[in-house]
């Protein structure tokens, strides 16, 4: 991280107009937002990401890879914990989203999901855009590094109900081919079961929980350059 200091030198003993000074700041203005787009897997994120018209970010690209030693496992199974915020790679992911403010462009994993691994990389061009969402299930999870940053919009964690979120999440990685018929079963019985406490997690590190249409409300209000007003959560 770096940090904005304030000028120490350059003020001799001669006396001075306060009015006509101002701190320089080491940095440049960072031109470009964040909004962390995050909710439970299949809650809809990157639909509403098409949908918003805005550049996306995937953050499932940041995945760690399947033979890494530092992944967790669900307890009393073998099975990797793919929604564990320890099988993501938080720096990583950070890192791109500051380049992408501050420069318009970075370079990002090429994951694939159903081989858990990297299979290549990318260069990200954004160009002169005020705002871009980065989406998925972990987004929540560097809420407050991207506040400190200063490169944070908003943060949305959508909600649409576990049953429905369930049925959306099962077929779309069964169409995908993700993973086996069998651990798709078993995460999303797991993950239908811990929602209302996902939900609790992503709201407590920063998220404003939210239904599509407030989402989008949202994202036009932060596109717009406007901090949108507190509202209750759908």
């Amino acid at each position: 991280m770096t940090h904005a200091s304030k000028p120490t030198r350059g003020v001799d003993e001669q006396r001075v107009n306060a009015s006509h000074w101002c701190p320089v700041s080491s940095q440049p203005p960072i031109p470009t937002r964040v909004v962390l787009l995050c909710g439970p897997s299949g809650s809809g994120k990157s639909l509403l990401s098409a949908r918003s018209g805005l550049p996306v970010l995937r953050l499932d690209d940041f995945y760690k890879e399947g033979d890494d030693p530092t992944l967790p496992l669900v307890a009393g199974s073998s099975d990797i914990d793919w929604d564990h915020p320890g099988s993501w790679d938080a720096d990583t992911a950070v890192a791109a989203i500051v380049d992408l403010c501050r420069t318009g462009r970075t370079k990002i994993p090429v994951y694939d999901i159903s081989l858990s691994a990297r299979t290549g990389e990318e260069a990200v061009e954004m160009g002169r855009t005020p705002l871009f969402i980065a989406e998925g299930i972990f987004a929540a999870e560097i809420v407050t590094r991207c506040r400190e940053l200063g490169v944070l919009a908003d943060a949305l964690c959508l909600s649409r109900g576990p049953v429905r979120t369930f049925r959306r999440r099962f077929l779309r990685d069964l169409r995908e081919g993700r993973k086996s018929v069998p651990f798709l079963l078993r995460r999303g019985w797991r993950l239908m079961r811990r929602e209302r406490s996902i939900i609790a997690r992503q709201t407590a590190l920063g998220a404003h929980r939210c239904d599509r249409d407030e989402a989008l409300g949202r994202l036009a209000a932060a596109a717009a350059g406007r901090r949108p007003a507190a509202t209750p959560a759908a």
